[in-house]
């Protein structure tokens, strides 16, 4: 069985308990930045619950264009007013650099990426920097940012200051 047929079908499990609609405004007025690495459960990992918050994933969960896109539409649009980045240990993109990472991707593809991969040795000053982005950003109603490292071996969540 493919792994989306098996995604078909844990939804429609999940459907038989769907909460109910919500409104398309996040309850707890939050939105969370944070890497896509699939050990981060994020919804339990924070207490969240469907419709509580607005959530974007990336590689890295680094500050890109398209992610102070979605932050200004979330607060502009929808109300949120606060900005959890969550990173965390033992990351993908700590075990490359920019340009070896172009540079494979240009021998496997033919093609350099015209973008960044954004990569790091240091998670704090990552997240640090992150953040500095964040504050800095004209776009936004609010720069109440905060930001975090989750654990993978121990499921632990702890603020970088």
């Amino acid at each position: 069985m493919a792994e989306i047929d098996r995604m078909l079908e844990a939804n429609a499990e999940w459907a038989e308990r769907f909460p109910g609609s919500k409104p398309v405004a996040p309850a707890r007025k939050v939105a969370v930045v944070a890497c896509m690495d699939s050990r981060m459960p994020l919804f339990p990992l924070l207490g969240l619950e469907v419709g509580d918050a607005h959530v974007i994933r990336n590689a890295g969960g680094v500050v890109t264009e398209d992610t102070v896109r979605s932050l200004t539409i979330s607060q502009h649009l929808l109300g949120t007013r606060e900005i959890v980045l969550v990173h965390h240990t033992d990351c993908g993109l700590q075990k490359s650099n920019d340009v070896d990472f172009a540079d494979l991707v240009e021998r496997e593809t033919g093609r350099r990426p015209p973008w960044s991969a954004r990569t790091f040795t240091d998670v704090d000053a990552d997240v640090r920097e992150s953040m500095r982005l964040l504050r800095d950003c004209p776009y936004l109603v609010s720069r109440e940012v905060r930001g975090t490292v989750y654990d993978v071996d121990t499921g632990r969540l702890r603020e970088v200051t």
